[in-house]
């Protein structure tokens, strides 16, 4: 990926030279574990260095020392924000639990993003993450696919120490009285 290169441009360009669906399944494939460690950075190069724009994602020295290997599945959750596919839910909620906080950070981004209430119930463990930027994360998620009863959830970390989850439990609770045309309170 060149400095002018977004993500989104990227996963555009990977898309118009390989199709969608075939992006989206090389993405399942590094995500669930399919393809990890060094099949991405051996035989599957190629399609890691499709959805990343670099010829060395990460920038590491090889071989890659396989602490790393984690970024193959955020590099791969990331490409839904910007393609997708309604059988990704179930890959989703897989990932959720997903050893490395930033997989789980980038499922949240996306259940806010695409509104998939049905992957609410499966980030609430998120918010008592010890990095504030998780549980931000999970509470925007809530408060853009939650229901009522995820309102009492997220309602505690309006006392959080970190001020960016303080505002996110605020703008997460008007977003749910909104979407639900109820009060949360």
């Amino acid at each position: 990926m060149s400095l002018r290169e977004s993500p989104r441009e990227v996963v555009r360009a990977a898309c118009a030279a390989h199709g969608e669906d075939v992006v989206i399944d090389w993405c399942v494939a590094f995500l669930t574990g399919e393809v990890a460690g060094e099949e991405a950075y051996g035989g599957a190069l190629p399609r890691l260095v499709a959805i990343t724009g670099s010829a060395n994602p990460g920038g590491w020295k090889l071989p890659v020392d396989p602490v790393n290997y984690y970024w193959i599945r955020v590099w791969a959750a990331r490409v839904f924000l910007y393609v997708w596919r309604d059988d990704l839910v179930d890959v989703l909620r897989q990932a959720a639990s997903d050893p490395a906080w930033r997989v789980r950070e980038h499922v949240a981004k996306i259940t806010a993003q695409r509104e998939l209430g049905q992957l609410v119930d499966a980030l609430l463990p998120m918010l008592d993450h010890e990095l504030p930027r998780v549980r931000a994360a999970a509470v925007r998620a809530v408060g853009a696919a939650g229901e009522y009863e995820h309102a009492a959830a997220i309602g505690p970390l309006a006392a959080d120490p970190d001020q960016a989850v303080r505002a996110a439990v605020d703008r997460a609770l008007t977003n749910l009285e909104n979407r639900l045309d109820r009060s949360v309170h």
